[in-house]
């Protein structure tokens, strides 16, 4: 009976459109309030679960992130993309395609991605007779890459998710394959459609032009070369890495690039703020959510149910893919991987996949929610800057969607995208 309110009164919430961390916290609260529990459990759980060092990381990554949108990385990065690949058929979709990748990893947000690229990308590609639902599509799901790169703060989330079962540079390490994979698929669906739609190829500016948009464009490149040394070297750790994230960024925004305001700063600043205590208010009731899951073996009963439809791991992947996929329609990115990693990780070990390919077939589901209705943050940003509604873009979004469930696929069943990095420079065993 309890499980049943713990659901109900979720999905209820949800209905009513309270927001996904007040309608995780009121279901708890009010399952607690049903079994008896002492009020107090409600704040031991919340508080254990954000009183963890590890997540210092968290409030780091989203500064840096922001620092980079607000301070003129992104227009480098567009015109190295622009030069590298902008003389292919359809030449500004597939620079639209490398500069989101390129940025992503530097962001590490799927919505910072669409924001700044966006930005800059769509109103150039309409400018140069691109239609809008194409340059929207091509923006918001190429920038879903940065939820799979050494910036992305929602991979912390993910490995403190799974309760130590997984090491954070391993999962810094597998992500880099897989998001070359999405961007490939990306590449690959962006040139189709321009082709059927008979889009125009650029002009190559020379090997000159490339080399010297690369050297104004590498600093801000470096910051995922720096984390990804500083911590397969020892000389930092992932949370240590965050910190050295911001203060490079500092330094490469105001003193090197010289492009970052006072203003720019302090907007950075207070959104960042903003990011990092919803993500919190997130990680504090979830605690409480996962607490109440554990202690009705929520876990131990889907993978009962699983069990009955098929015991064949290719088939208990699948499904969780679908699951997986339905819940990031309606919950954020966050709260999926909180709610999920703890009933779904078991069941993909049992079934024999390795905690670190779990992580990254959970990031890409979520990354795939962002762009799906009704919440749909990253579509909702793109469609709002390319002043075309999410209807007209839905109409148009299949090759884009099959490009990213040809990665998911990738990553679902072929584990070494995601194993292979961290064994060869970690030595990660599994």
């Amino acid at each position: 009976m309890e499980l049943i309110i713990l659901g109900a009164t979720f999905f209820g919430f949800l209905v009513l459109g309270v927001p996904v961390a007040f309608a995780i916290g009121l279901s708890a609260i009010c399952t607690i309030l049903y079994e008896g529990l002492p009020v107090a459990v409600i704040f031991q759980q919340m508080m254990s679960g954000m009183n963890i060092f590890s997540f210092l990381a968290i409030p780091f990554f989203v500064f840096s992130g922001e620092l980079m949108l607000h301070g003129g990385v992104a227009d480098k990065i567009v015109q190295l993309a622009k030069n590298l690949v902008g003389h292919i058929r359809g030449g500004l979709g597939m620079s639209n395609v490398v500069a989101c990748t390129l940025f992503g990893g530097v962001s590490g947000s799927p919505v910072a991605d669409v924001s700044a690229m966006g930005a800059v990308m769509i109103p150039m590609m309409k400018k140069e007779g691109f239609d809008t639902d194409y340059a929207v599509n091509v923006t918001t799901h190429a920038s879903l890459v940065g939820a799979l790169m050494p910036t992305s703060h929602n991979m912390i989330i993910y490995a403190l998710a799974a309760g130590g079962k997984v090491s954070i540079g391993a999962l810094i390490a597998a992500g880099l394959l897989p998001a070359l994979v999405l961007m490939l698929c990306m590449l690959v669906a962006a040139y189709a459609v321009a082709v059927k739609r008979g889009y125009p190829a650029g002009k190559f500016p020379g090997w000159a032009e490339v080399f010297r948009s690369f050297a104004a464009a590498l600093p801000g490149l470096l910051i995922v070369g720096i984390i990804l040394s500083g911590i397969l070297s020892g000389v930092f750790t992932a949370t240590e890495s965050a910190a050295v994230a911001v203060t490079y960024t500092i330094v490469l925004t105001f003193f090197i690039y010289r492009t970052m305001t006072w203003n720019n700063f302090l907007h950075a600043a207070a959104k960042a703020v903003k990011t990092t205590g919803v993500v919190l208010l997130l990680i504090g009731v979830s605690t409480m959510f996962q607490y109440l899951m554990g202690l009705y073996e929520v876990a131990d009963f889907a993978g009962d149910l699983m069990s009955r439809v098929s015991t064949q791991p290719w088939m208990i992947f699948l499904l969780i893919n679908i699951i997986l996929f339905l819940l990031g329609t309606f919950m954020d990115m966050a709260a999926t991987i909180l709610i999920c990693t703890p009933i779904f990780l078991p069941i993909a070990m049992k079934a024999g996949m390795d905690p670190v390919q779990f992580g990254m077939l959970m990031l890409i589901n979520c990354a795939l929610g962002l762009n799906t209705p009704p919440v749909g943050t990253t579509q909702f940003v793109g469609c709002a800057i390319g002043g075309i509604s999410v209807g007209a873009v839905m109409r148009t979004i299949l090759p884009f969607y099959a490009a990213l469930i040809a990665a998911l696929m990738f990553v679902t069943y072929v584990p070494a995208f995601s194993l292979w990095l961290p064994r060869l420079l970690m030595g990660y065993r599994g």
